[in-house]
């Protein structure tokens, strides 16, 4: 998981190490957030990120 800002990043990373692509990303940037908007983050992605870790590889 990461935010939206290093999707090319994390693609090149996995490629590199052999890793499926899933992923899962956040709207950028992340660090000037407040708490409430980190939570409606945090509740928009919550779903796809369960999906990814409990689904197929």
């Amino acid at each position: 998981m990461a935010s939206e800002g290093f999707v090319d990043a994390a693609e090149t990373q996995a490629r590199a190490l052999g890793h499926p692509s899933a992923r899962v990303f956040t709207p950028h940037p992340i660090q000037d957030r407040t708490d409430d908007e980190m939570r409606d983050i945090a509740d928009a992605t919550v779903d796809a990120l369960i999906a990814k870790l409990t689904g197929p590889q």
